[in-house]
């Protein structure tokens, strides 16, 4: 699926109507450049799911928490992860055991260790114009915003 967005409200309303249709344990590995909006989808995310939180980038925190909605959300930033390895460090397997959904930014630095994950590409087309590719996941086939 492939949707153009003008604005990040536009990308927040893409994450949001995504959210409606995610499960318990679901994975969505982001591909994007530095301020391509995957934190800008993820506040729709969350909003979404529920979550009453403010969403902030991971950048620094390598994990943030939000579990006031129907589903908890973490909020991955693999930025500074060297390998597979560091994840598995971090509590990885707890997060995908606790039945959230595990948001992913800089996935490439753990692709091995993400099974069958929904794959989000945003691309920046201009200043605010964003081109989202939203791949896998069987139950999306209708999916729309």
């Amino acid at each position: 699926m492939e949707f153009i967005t003008n604005s990040p409200a536009e990308t927040e309303a893409v994450g949001a109507a995504l959210a409606q249709r995610l499960a318990p344990g679901t994975v969505i590995a982001y591909r994007g450049d530095l301020g391509a909006g995957k934190t800008a989808f993820t506040r729709g995310l969350a909003r979404g799911l529920g979550i009453t939180e403010s969403v902030t980038s991971p950048t620094y925190t390598i994990v943030n928490e939000y579990t006031s909605g129907r589903l908890p959300l973490f909020h991955f930033d693999m930025y500074r992860l060297g390998s597979e390895e560091e994840l598995f460090d971090i509590g990885w397997e707890d997060y995908l055991e606790r039945g959230g959904v595990c948001a992913v930014e800089w996935s490439e630095n753990v692709w091995e260790a993400l099974e069958q994950p929904l794959i989000v590409t945003i691309s920046r087309l201009d200043e605010d114009t964003r081109k989202i590719v939203i791949e896998g996941g069987d139950d999306l086939a209708d999916f729309s915003v």
